[in-house]
């Protein structure tokens, strides 16, 4: 289907979600926020990508929340009893929160190239992807502090799991920006590129490389990689165990090695779609 906000490619077993509204710096409108999320899990309910990366036109990556929504906020936000006021700004921030929370749920690794600008919003969205990538011109902030307020969206959960605390302590209370070059020393990308165009590049071919492999074995290594990261490490080994014993069948390791041995690639079976709406008749 045709999106506001950004196109959806399809290459093999590779989607490609990029941003168009260069001129605009690629803001997150409210078309973003109802589109975004149910894009990337209806990709994931395929059952046929293997991998994701999310890219952007133009100058930046993006410039984070489109400031219109914060000028002209809906008046119920603000106004009415209090306990009930609250209560539905508390289910909106968690709402939105979903929309990022998807990159992580979703069976496919997620890859977000990343050029220009990569301004509050927009880091909340690249710190909810499997790996970050940039070019030479990039930079990162957690432009909220700046703003007057407390970015709400994930960065302040999740940089400080990518990065050192402190360093991570150090961006988010001083809002300052963070070059391509630090972000790379900080580990917050992997890689560097020299231009937009290299960069799109070399991300689309490690995605190609990603889906060659295994989607069996890919997304049991995502789902054990986030569990490890949110548990002890004697939970997470238990956890380990219970997945081999549901999720490992050796079909695919022996295709493999047959593949292997002839010198090609192997042909992996996808995984099965997801049913969007399971208990529906």
């Amino acid at each position: 289907m045709p999106y506001q906000s950004f196109d959806l490619h399809l290459q093999g077993a590779v989607a490609h979600l990029q941003f168009n509204r260069p001129e605009q710096l690629n803001v997150m409108t409210a078309d973003f926020w109802a589109e975004f999320g149910q894009a990337v899990l209806e990709l994931d309910q395929s059952g046929q990508v293997r991998a994701l990366v999310i890219s952007s036109t133009g100058k930046h990556f993006s410039a984070g929340m489109d400031l219109k929504i914060f000028q002209s906020p809906d008046p119920q936000l603000f106004q009415g009893e209090p306990g009930r006021r609250a209560e539905a700004m508390r289910r909106l921030v968690l709402q939105l929160q979903e929309v990022f929370n998807a990159l992580e749920q979703v069976r496919m690794p997620v890859l977000t190239a990343i050029q220009g600008g990569c301004i509050g919003g927009a880091l909340d969205l690249v710190c909810a992807s499997d790996m970050r990538y940039c070019s030479a011109d990039a930079f990162f902030t957690v432009k909220e502090t700046e703003l007057g307020m407390t970015a709400d969206l994930g960065t302040l959960q999740r940089l400080p799991r990518l990065i050192a605390d402190g360093m991570a302590r150090e961006l988010i209370y001083s809002g300052r920006k963070c070059y391509a070059e630090e972000a790379l020393r900080l580990g917050l990308v992997n890689q560097v590129f020299a231009d937009h165009g290299s960069l799109l590049e070399g991300v689309l071919a490690l995605a190609e490389q990603i889906a060659s492999h295994s989607p069996l074995a890919i997304t049991g290594c995502k789902q054990m990689l986030n569990y490890g990261r949110d548990h002890s490490v004697a939970d997470s080994l238990k956890m380990m165990a219970t997945w081999q014993a549901g999720m490992f069948h050796p079909n695919d390791m022996l295709q493999g090695f047959a593949a292997k041995m002839q010198g090609k690639a192997a042909s992996y079976e996808d995984l099965r779609p997801l049913a969007p709406e399971p208990f529906k008749r």
